[in-house]
């Protein structure tokens, strides 16, 4: 018969083990949620990317450790190429929105413009022929003019109502298209906070530099006063104003990567001395207020950033660069 200790140790084995299955099932399960609850975009892609996930599930079934650790890089480029195209897809609809609305405007000002002319003009020439009407003798050409005159009256009253019910159900596409171009800027950028990588990401687009660049190290202090100060809600606006504006200030082909709560990784494709140049205007451009609206009310809370450049090319390799971005922080690897 088995000793006490021998049973203990097959116990915490097998509680080891019912472990190990719970958390393949959940990741499991995670992936296939994933794949069912996708935000809908272009039929061909958002199918593509179901098929890609459920296929990633079926393979790791049997459980093989190697494949969970495999698959995590496979998972993080699904998401991150969906992500890519369904930003690219919204986007396009922004802008086709915009363009729709904009069109409505200028049609409705043409006709606002236009119409105030022509409507003066018949009311003018109608009562022109009424008073022709009055001074014509004739008993028969009287009345017929000024029945014409008041059938002309009626059908401008009836173009009328319909130009404003034209209008009324112009400025109502307008309306529902500047909801949707709201809500298709929300789900693009999510307060442009799905655009920033997390930590992990970060260094590994670090790792895949194989041209020199520059990585611009930003502290910004302020981001966790704000919190303090105010509450959860107004640091997120906080650093969603803060990324947004950072962005503005960035070239298009910037990586932007959060470290920590305050600190952020730039990975900038160009020479020192365009770093520095923009290391100077990002610290001058990033740092001041930032309005939030907290309680009803509109706060500025402020941030101090700093910048600090690191030079990452082949040579050096990605390895040291990453030490001296931990330096910085002040962060353990």
């Amino acid at each position: 018969m088995p000793s006490p200790s021998i049973r203990n140790a097959i116990t915490e084995l097998e509680k080891n083990e019912q472990f190990r299955q719970m958390a393949a099932g959940c990741y499991l399960s995670a992936i296939r949620n994933i794949a069912d609850y996708a935000i809908e975009t272009e039929d061909e892609t958002t199918e593509s990317f179901r098929q890609a996930l459920r296929a990633l599930a079926d393979r790791l079934e049997p459980g093989s450790p190697t494949a969970f650790f495999e698959s995590r890089a496979t998972l993080r480029a699904l998401l991150r190429n969906y992500r890519d195209k369904a930003s690219i897809h919204f986007n396009q609809l922004r802008d086709e929105f915009g363009r729709t609305a904009g069109a409505l405007e200028r049609l409705i000002e043409t006709m606002s413009l236009g119409d105030g002319d022509h409507e003066e003009r018949l009311r003018e020439s109608l009562a022109a022929l009424r008073e022709i009407s009055v001074q014509v003798n004739d008993t028969t050409i009287g009345p017929a003019l000024a029945a014409t005159a008041d059938a002309i009256q009626q059908s401008i009253e009836q173009f009328r109502e319909q130009q404003n019910l034209t209008v009324s159900q112009f400025l109502g596409e307008i309306n529902l298209l500047h909801k949707r171009i709201d809500a298709l800027e929300t789900a693009v950028s999510v307060d442009d906070l799905t655009r920033v990588f997390d930590r992990e990401e970060t260094e590994l687009r670090v790792r895949e530099v194989t041209s020199p660049v520059s990585l611009l190290l930003l502290k910004a202090v302020g981001l966790r006063r704000a919190e303090v100060q105010f509450s959860p809600a107004v640091a997120q606006q906080l650093t969603a104003a803060f990324v947004k504006r950072l962005r503005h200030n960035l070239l298009p082909e910037a990586i932007v990567g959060c470290w920590s709560d305050e600190e952020f990784l730039v990975i900038l494709p160009a020479a020192q001395r365009e770093a520095m140049t923009a290391a100077k205007w990002l610290t001058e451009q990033l740092t001041g207020s930032y309005a939030c609206v907290h309680a009803g009310k509109t706060v500025r809370p402020m941030i101090q950033v700093s910048v600090c450049i690191v030079e990452c090319n082949s040579k050096e390799g990605a390895g040291s660069a990453l030490e001296r971005v931990r330096q910085f922080f002040q962060l353990r690897p």
